[in-house]
């Protein structure tokens, strides 16, 4: 059967039925609907989106380090900067995407939220692994415990910039666009660490630095799940 043959097989059908519905109850319902329409101003192009949260993340990371001290890249050997900070850039331009994909409905996914998460975090890792090899651990949680929290407070507000950028869009699934702004703004936070901390001991960096890309995603989908709930009939 072709498209033609079932086409007309249901406007015959459309004609057929009887119809219960009083046509001014039909036309009133259509006035009420028109004038409630508005124009609106369409999202930007979608490496636009991605420009912005990127340059937010970056921007966030750089305060930080400037009013706390550029220590961290100064104790580092440019084979270090050479690797981490083209890396945190990669990351960055990734997650800003994958950020500005889940809020224009529709757009193409080239990997889901937690791949992006986890594929991040072990690059991280491997890189400390890689460039450091002081397997020191003085004052390892107490100094740990301050670069984490550093991070993470970092973290806070690269999100609600990044959720700024996004706010016209329309998040179809809350917890993985919150995951992944989450992933975004622990970014911010890492960065924030590799340009400012100077504590170069492998552990260090690779447990307490990278902590704050999971647990900062973790929160941005946890308010994700919240704000689905909260929307839930």
């Amino acid at each position: 059967m072709r498209d033609e043959e079932i086409d007309k097989i249901l406007k015959q059908a459309a004609a057929q039925a009887p119809s219960n519905v009083d046509p001014a109850l039909l036309d009133r319902i259509a006035k009420s609907v028109g004038s409630s329409l508005v124009p609106v101003r369409p999202l930007p192009p979608r490496w636009v989106l991605a420009s912005g949260l990127a340059l937010v993340c970056a921007a966030v990371a750089l305060a930080g380090a400037a009013r706390a001290g550029f220590f961290g890249i100064q104790a580092q050997s440019p084979l270090d900067r050479a690797l981490i900070f083209p890396t945190l850039g990669i990351l960055i331009w990734l997650a800003a995407t994958a950020a500005a994909g889940e809020a224009i409905p529709g757009s193409r996914r080239r990997a889901a939220p937690s791949t992006l998460l986890a594929a991040g975090s072990l690059a991280l890792l491997a890189i400390f692994a890689v460039l450091f090899q002081d397997y020191r651990t003085e004052r390892f949680v107490s100094q740990g415990i301050v670069c984490l929290a550093a991070g993470l407070l970092h973290a806070i507000p690269a999100a609600p910039a990044s959720w700024l950028l996004q706010r016209r869009g329309f998040a179809v699934n809350p917890v993985a666009a919150g995951l992944v702004v989450g992933t975004l703004a622990g970014l911010a936070g890492v960065g924030m660490l590799e340009l400012h901390c100077r504590n170069l001991e492998t552990l260090h960096v690779m447990l307490w630095h990278t902590a704050v890309l999971p647990l900062s995603a973790a929160a941005g989908a946890l308010v994700g799940w919240a704000v689905t709930r909260r929307s839930a009939p």
